[in-house]
């Protein structure tokens, strides 16, 4: 009942807040100010910043420093099925009745906002009567330079997950140069900077704009995952943790994981408390096998994952690799996520695609749109009109696995009514 309200509070908003991306960081330090600036009033800030990668390093930082007792709030984006999730407030999610609250007291200021800058203030003013020295994990949205969680001058850390050639439509030039330059040639200059595994070019090309700024900064190579005897291990100068989890399917949340323990001893967590977390983590909606009402008298697993870029479903397509039963692709998707390319990455891996628009996405491709660019790829494809009907047209009399793929907002979709 609750998740209701909450759905039907997040529609109000979509309605009354524009859901277009306008990088301005202006509106947001305006209505701040008016409300005598509380985000200054938050401690051991940590802006997260990349394109892939944000949420599943945010997550396993936030188990690790909870282990050790600390006070931990989130600001996550977007959310799969419920607008509550974003914000993590020390022990609970926000409540619908508070995010209403807010929601009045911001809009006694009178500046118009947009949608995400407007959850940016109620994760700020929500956070602020949470206990002193808790630590704020903040997620960032496109790029960083002007996003409306670039708001500390100071913060305590600023971590780069990985970063590929995302989002280059709201850039000139449209380069992974200038995609770097966006995300981390505007970061604090004191501050303490970690930068994740990236692929070599992207590397040299942050190393030249970190160059000039003075934070301490740590890069991968420093710390690495490494596979050891069919086991895997965390691994720096000083510590070599074991990693064990039944949950952490691809080699890209495991780099994430390895990141988020970089970050953890360095504040202070021992590698023990580390090694005995790593199996409860959990990533929801990332390379996860669901049960409940779709898998009901059902043969197939199925597995859901909103990978939406090149290096996520590839992350996702070799960890499929390893199968060796038929596997059944459903797939939505957005129209700026690069889909020809997306689902190349699927040839030889997936027996048949099953297309479908992603519900109340306005920005989605329809399933004919998706059904021909599979065709174009190689591929059997197949159009749906929504999940329930996807999945009637995947035969189940078979062991087999069927992927949901291709959107954080579809995977929420399948999660909700699963």
């Amino acid at each position: 009942m609750t998740s209701q309200i909450s759905k039907k509070i997040y529609k109000k908003l979509q309605k009354r807040y524009s859901r277009r991306i306008n990088l301005d960081l202006s509106r947001i330090k305006k209505v701040l100010q008016k409300l005598d600036n509380p985000h200054k009033q938050l401690d051991n800030i940590i802006n997260v910043i990349g394109s892939d990668g944000k949420n599943s390093f945010l997550t396993s930082l936030k188990y690790f420093l909870e282990a050790d007792k600390r006070k931990v709030n989130t600001f996550t984006s977007p959310h799969l099925y419920d607008v509550r999730h974003r914000f993590w407030l020390g022990n609970r999610f926000i409540s619908a009745i508070e995010i209403k609250k807010y929601v009045k007291f911001i809009e006694k200021t009178k500046v118009k906002l947009t949608l995400f800058e407007l959850l940016t203030c109620i994760y700020v003013l929500s956070a602020k009567n949470t206990e002193l020295d808790s630590f704020n994990l903040i997620e960032s949205g496109l790029f960083f330079r002007k996003d409306s969680t670039n708001l500390w001058d100071n913060p305590m850390a600023q971590v780069i997950t990985n970063i590929n050639y995302q989002h280059q439509e709201w850039i000139r030039p449209k380069t992974i140069n200038e995609i770097c330059k966006q995300k981390v040639g505007y970061l604090s200059k004191n501050s303490n900077i970690y930068v994740g595994k990236q692929n070599l070019k992207t590397l040299k090309i942050i190393k030249k704009i970190l160059n000039e700024n003075p934070s301490e900064k740590l890069f991968y190579g420093s710390w690495k995952i490494i596979n050891f005897k069919n086991k895997k291990f965390y691994k720096d100068k000083e510590n070599k943790i074991n990693l064990y989890s039944k949950n952490i399917k691809s080699d890209g949340l495991w780099d994430n994981v390895g990141l988020a323990i970089r970050v953890a001893l360095d504040l202070g967590v021992k590698s023990k408390i580390i090694e005995n977390v790593v199996p409860k983590i959990k990533f929801e909606g990332r390379v996860q096998f669901i049960q409940g009402k779709l898998t009901k008298n059902r043969k197939n697993r199925i597995l859901v994952d909103g990978c939406h870029s090149e290096m996520s479903t590839k992350n996702l397509a070799n960890y499929l690799k390893k199968f060796k039963i038929p596997i059944y692709g459903i797939w939505g998707s957005l129209k700026n996520k690069n889909p020809d390319k997306i689902i190349k990455n699927f040839k030889n891996i997936f027996k048949k695609v099953v297309t479908i628009k992603i519900p109340d996405e306005p920005s989605a491709l329809s399933s004919l749109e998706l059904k021909k660019i599979v065709y174009k790829s190689g591929l059997k494809a197949v159009e749906s009109k929504n999940i329930k009907d996807a999945l009637k047209k995947i035969p189940d009399k078979e062991k087999s696995i069927i992927v949901v793929f291709g959107s954080l907002y579809l995977v929420g979709h399948v999660l909700s009514i699963n």
